[in-house]
């Protein structure tokens, strides 16, 4: 880790020991100041008192996460989602983020349509790009692993995602999550594309353990899996973007279970040797 790396926290990491306030708190304990909330959790404090605890200890917030889910089974559907995904914007609006992530969504319904699918998820960022404009707000789609195909996220590869952005302009780029993406034998090259049309706008790192107990809930700790992931950092850092590793963990039955400050401290060190 060279001495200016900054780390995030994405609030998932530590969502069962800590809400907003206190996860907060933590990271300021561990010399931690950049956190990417989830909505919930944000809504749980109320966005006012969010907002002005970002304020009050300077903090960068990498991400809101999520927005996304477009895909729907009718135009009523769909059109609530957009409200949604509306209302997201200006939540990240006002924590001043660094983007809006989108988690796309997969099929609805019984559909087996994966094309219309994804032009559903084109469809639903265009009209939410208005006002993403109008308040400052970068959108980010992140590709998700195929396993999430059906019910999750239909955009599953980098390359995907970016051939989104080129349809919609330069506020829509990507957060490139390692647990999603490092398995894809163009993952390089669809790094150097992004980095030429500068739509890299978050990185987002963990590992991924063998054997994975549960695809959503297991998750690894930096170094405990297979992810090469300095190699993955100077594909991303080569394109351009030097931005915060951004640790995101989802551990129901390891790193959910111990203390938060324990938790913290095993990120950076890991952030140190591993990353």
């Amino acid at each position: 880790m060279s001495a200016d790396t900054v780390i995030s926290l994405n609030l998932a990491t530590t969502r069962p020991q800590w809400g907003f306030a206190e996860a907060v708190d933590g990271c300021l304990r561990a010399g931690i100041t950049a956190i990417s909330p989830w909505r919930d959790q944000i809504e749980a404090i109320g966005l006012d008192e969010a907002a002005r605890i970002v304020k009050a200890n300077k903090l960068q917030v990498t991400g809101v996460c999520r927005g996304g889910m477009f895909p729907g089974v009718d135009a009523a559907d769909r059109q609530k989602r957009i409200d949604d995904n509306l209302r997201a914007i200006d939540q990240a609006a006002a924590l001043n983020a660094d983007c809006l992530v989108l988690v796309v969504g997969g099929l609805p319904g019984s559909s087996r349509d994966l094309p219309g699918a994804r032009q559903q998820v084109t469809d639903g960022i265009a009209a939410m790009l208005p006002h993403a404009k109008a308040s400052g707000v970068k959108i980010a789609i992140e590709p998700l692993h195929p396993m999430y195909a059906a019910d999750r996220a239909c955009v599953n590869t980098v390359d995907q995602a970016l051939d989104i952005c080129e349809k919609l302009g330069e506020t829509v780029g990507v957060a490139l999550d390692v647990y999603h993406i490092w398995w894809d034998p163009n993952l390089a090259n669809a790094i150097a594309r992004a980095g030429r049309m500068k739509r890299i706008f978050a990185h987002h790192i963990c590992d991924w353990l063998v054997p994975t107990k549960d695809m959503l809930l297991d998750r690894g700790m930096m170094g405990d899996g297979v992810i090469d992931l300095k190699a993955i950092r100077k594909m991303i850092e080569e394109a351009g973007f030097h931005g915060p590793q951004e640790v995101e963990i989802f551990s129901q039955d390891n790193w959910w279970k111990r203390p938060g400050d324990e938790v913290l401290q095993v990120i950076k060190e890991r952030v140190a040797t591993v990353c």
